[in-house]
């Protein structure tokens, strides 16, 4: 995800992206817990990124979360 894209959208769509990459994230990481195995980290990586360029647009916009 480009912050370039995260920026052209709304404050209300932001929360809903970031919504539903905690979603994303805590399915990944029930997968390693069940498995043991790492196989997605570069997938886990991503999304941990998207969710902090999130998060630091919405304090940049003044919108809590």
């Amino acid at each position: 995800m480009h912050i370039k894209e995260l920026r052209e959208m709304s404050v209300d769509a932001l929360k809903v992206k970031f919504q539903q990459l905690n979603m994303d994230l805590a399915i990944e990481r029930r997968k390693i817990a069940a498995t043991g195995v790492a196989s997605k980290k570069v997938k886990t990586r991503e999304l941990r990124r998207a969710r902090a360029k999130i998060l630091t647009l919405l304090k940049e916009r003044g919108a809590n979360t």
